[in-house]
């Protein structure tokens, strides 16, 4: 961490011309980190109190990394603690400062653009934020592993509701050397993925590594995925130096411990930073809806044919997506995920929304009503 703020101090973002400056001027050298003039604007108002921008690099038990146009700094976020877990600061956002004391304090941190969510694995569904300013979801998936297409469709939908672009990046592509094989591979992930690149990567030969580059270069991109998959691997090449800690995934299932323990963001040298984040055992959704809509596009297009507006695609008459099922231009697994998905993003969201449970509730009672009636009607007692 500390040999990756130094090179920033060396290098040319840490230099800027006085003759050219403008209101922004003392906060140019953070134009490596994604400073531009529209987070100019949004601070100018915090800038009048004496405040100073700098964006979070690191948290870490009440305290926080900032680099600042005068270098990094250790912050206490004693101001930034709601009890909401969705409005702590988080790696990523860019927040005012004070400009002197011992300790400093982040006085607040400015409104975010991007936020990648999930819930906790708490009985109370949480949610918790991953990394805030987000542009890219950079998906790593491991092909040391059979691939789980359902996993990858659950990263996906939760990259598309927080507002960035999310890639799926096909890590370890030398385990599999059969060029026919892998584009098969590519191919299964592209059907669970529609809409989505998908990149085959290794970080051994060097394939893919220039167009993953070239993806990251334009932003702020997170790195997620399971312990195991590469990420720090890929964090490496993509810095062009051993900043980040790798350890061997296990002979047995491909899985690796938690190398990286916390997320870190750290300036890429050919543009671009990169948040690297710990391996997520659960990725659970946090109120996506318009998410998995976006991972199931050609089914929510299909459903519009559906003879009712409401269609559950289970055994309507005229079910458009149904009918995909039947004649084979719709896999059925795909159905099935989405409706997974679907099922657990309405509980997460009826825990939090009092008039959502009552109507899943009144639904429930419907459906139960209606199965009973059937049940009778199958036994006979109804004519």
């Amino acid at each position: 961490m500390s040999s990756s703020f130094s090179a920033w101090h060396d290098s040319p973002f840490h230099e800027f011309n006085d003759a050219e400056s403008n209101t922004s001027a003392p906060s140019r050298p953070l134009a490596a980190y994604g400073w531009d003039d529209a987070w100019a604007d949004a601070f100018a108002p915090y800038a009048e109190q004496g405040l100073v921008p700098g964006r979070v690099v690191r948290v870490d038990r009440g305290q926080c990394d900032v680099v600042t146009a005068d270098g990094t700094l250790r912050a206490d976020t004693a101001f930034v603690t709601p009890h909401d877990p969705l409005r702590v600061i988080c790696t990523g956002d860019w927040a005012a400062v004070e400009p002197v004391g011992d300790p400093r304090f982040v006085r607040t941190y400015l409104p975010r653009r991007t936020a990648f969510v999930r819930s906790t694995s708490s009985n109370r569904s949480e949610g918790q934020i991953l990394a805030a300013n987000v542009d890219h979801a950079v998906i790593a998936v491991s092909l040391a592993l059979e691939l789980d297409l359902g996993r990858i469709e659950r990263f996906l939908a939760l990259a598309w509701e927080s507002g960035a672009v999310p890639l799926v990046v096909l890590t370890k592509a030398d385990l599999v050397p059969d060029p026919v094989g892998l584009a098969y591979l590519v191919q299964d992930v592209e059907t669970a993925a529609p809409g989505v690149r998908v990149l085959p990567v290794s970080a051994t030969t060097g394939e893919g590594v220039d167009a993953l580059a070239a993806v990251v270069a334009g932003g702020t991109s997170v790195l997620l995925g399971q312990s195991g998959a590469g990420k720090s691997t890929l964090a490496n090449v993509l810095l062009g130096e051993d900043v980040m800690a790798v350890q061997s995934a296990r002979e047995v299932d491909g899985k690796g411990r938690h190398t990286t323990t916390t997320r870190n963001l750290l300036v890429l040298p050919g543009g671009g930073v990169l948040i690297d984040t710990p391996g997520l055992r659960g990725v659970g959704l946090y109120d996506a809806g318009a998410g998995v809509g976006q991972v199931f596009a050609e089914i929510e297009e299909l459903a519009t044919g559906c003879r009712f507006h409401d269609c559950s695609h289970q055994a309507e008459p005229e079910c458009a997506v149904l009918a995909a099922i039947e004649d084979g231009s719709l896999a059925h697994r795909r159905l099935e995920s989405y409706r997974k998905l679907l099922r657990e993003n309405q509980r997460i969201v009826a825990k939090t929304d009092a008039r959502l449970r009552a109507e899943m509730r009144r639904d429930w009672r419907i459906k139960g009503a209606v199965g009973r009636a059937n049940s009778a009607l199958k036994r006979g007692h109804l004519r």
